[in-house]
């Protein structure tokens, strides 16, 4: 039987587009400010926004299927650093989410032999395919993934 998992999170906003506000996690209680980005008419400021925050989830879930197919694999990552771009496309009036180009370096014990830095790459093309936000997003937003494999 499917288990349902709830993620509770609480916004607050004052103002319109110069406006400030924060997002706050209700199980960590972890807050977040938030700002409309200043290529969409907000204020300079400190503060995140929400196509930030779509790329931030992309790349973290991501990142956190590649480690745990690693293990699950007893692949020899010591590390996985991934730099996430995000792209909307701005036609008039209306924004859309067109992409993240996902590049992860993934950092290889120096024993790592050829065939599992091999398999190291295949997992970080196949993470995405396991990963809950690239699924969310799977058909709106295209996803690229750019990986490198280094031996430390």
């Amino acid at each position: 039987m499917a288990k349902t998992h709830e993620y509770p999170v609480s916004v607050s906003w004052s103002g319109a587009r110069e406006g400030s506000g924060s997002a706050k996690t209700v199980r960590t209680g972890i807050e977040v400010p938030l700002r409309v980005p200043p290529e969409f008419g907000g204020s300079e400021g400190a503060g995140t926004n929400p196509e930030e925050l779509l790329a931030s989830s992309i790349c973290a879930c991501y990142t956190i299927t590649l480690g745990i197919i690693a293990g699950m694999r007893k692949l020899p990552v010591t590390h996985i650093v991934t730099n996430a771009v995000g792209e909307v496309e701005e036609n008039g009036p209306q924004f859309t989410f067109k992409k993240v180009t996902l590049q992860p370096t993934i950092s290889l014990s120096g024993e790592a032999t050829d065939e599992q830095a091999k398999a190291t790459e295949e997992a970080a093309h196949k993470a995405d395919a396991y990963c809950i936000i690239t699924n969310a997003v799977r058909g709106s937003v295209e996803i690229l993934v750019e990986p490198k494999i280094v031996k430390s």
